[in-house]
């Protein structure tokens, strides 16, 4: 009766008894929230200041990293940025949403992007958009192109015995649909949006680097080059790890004396609302999601 009337609290009471960990602990966690450790009051730490924003991982939101360069941007203190990337790449559209968010801060503060063991696709992609890149040799990076992939679960299912039924309000709605073959007009569809897509890549490189569409276009076949190697095609500017980047922006946006690296102060959330966040967003991505997606991704292998 009590785990109806009280669901949280059994829930909890239940985690105590199983993980022997006091309720006190379980409070504690919940209502101190949980997030990255940043930066509150940046006028309290001395010397001149570069803020580091590091993008990790496969770039599925752009939230995060739009609201930390936005921070850094509209600190007085902050006299440079740094965007620290460590990805494989990501959606076509958060990807081009951190390229332009760099591409309007840069007038206003120098930005260097510092690659770390990988930076391809749609991670070169917004890397391309700062004032100067620095790599190590052995970054993996490039991978300049755009892909689409499905499963098609047409044999699995006629073995198991589903007949999937599809209702549709026009040809193309269910285009890539894992229960069918795929027509030759929908491989044609998406053949040409790809092709438009990776256009708008090549054309947002060529702008960020500063090279003509010509230059770029030979390099945009989805093939990885080591840092070494994208030097020597005009992809990267420097050779060189973090605190070389740290000190290259510092030094650029006019820092004289010892350069501070700072990191943003990441959005607090307590345990249940980051639980319960976590569960929406994935829910939520693989409701509305379709089957097959493009992305600027760089996979190992392929």
């Amino acid at each position: 009766m009590f785990s109806r009337r009280h669901p949280y609290l059994f829930f909890l009471l239940m985690i105590s008894t199983i993980s022997g960990v006091s309720m006190v602990l379980i409070f504690f966690f919940i209502f101190i929230g949980v997030g990255g450790v940043g930066i509150t009051n940046l006028s309290t730490i001395r010397g001149e200041k570069v803020g580091v924003v590091e993008i990790t991982g496969a770039i599925i939101d752009s939230k995060e990293t739009l609201r930390q360069i936005k921070q850094f941007r509209e600190d007085d203190t902050i006299k440079a940025i740094v965007i620290r990337i460590n990805s494989p790449g990501g959606g076509v559209g958060p990807s081009q949403e951190i390229f332009r968010e760099i591409r309007k801060t840069i007038p206003l503060k120098k930005i260097i992007a510092s690659m770390g063991s990988v930076a391809a696709s749609g991670g070169y992609y917004i890397a391309a958009g700062t004032n100067g890149i620095m790599a190590n040799p052995g970054t993996i990076t490039g991978s300049i192109g755009v892909i689409i992939g499905y499963t098609n679960f047409e044999t699995l299912f006629q073995k198991i015995g589903l007949s999937p039924v599809v209702i549709k309000s026009g040809e193309f709605k269910d285009i890539a649909s894992p229960v069918r073959p795929m027509t030759e007009k929908e491989k044609e569809l998406l053949q040409e949006f790809v092709n438009k897509t990776r256009y708008q890549f090549v054309r947002d490189v060529s702008e960020g680097r500063g090279r003509p569409t010509a230059e770029i276009e030979p390099l945009a076949d989805g093939r990885i080059f080591s840092g070494e190697e994208a030097k020597a095609n005009g992809l990267v500017d420097q050779m060189g790890n973090l605190e070389d980047a740290i000190e290259w922006a510092g030094r650029l946006g006019g820092i004289t004396g010892r350069v501070v690296p700072v990191y943003a102060q990441r959005e607090q959330l307590s345990l249940i609302q980051y639980l319960t966040d976590s569960m929406v967003h994935r829910l939520t991505r693989q409701l509305t999601n379709p089957s097959m997606e493009a992305a600027y991704l760089y996979r190992p292998g392929s």
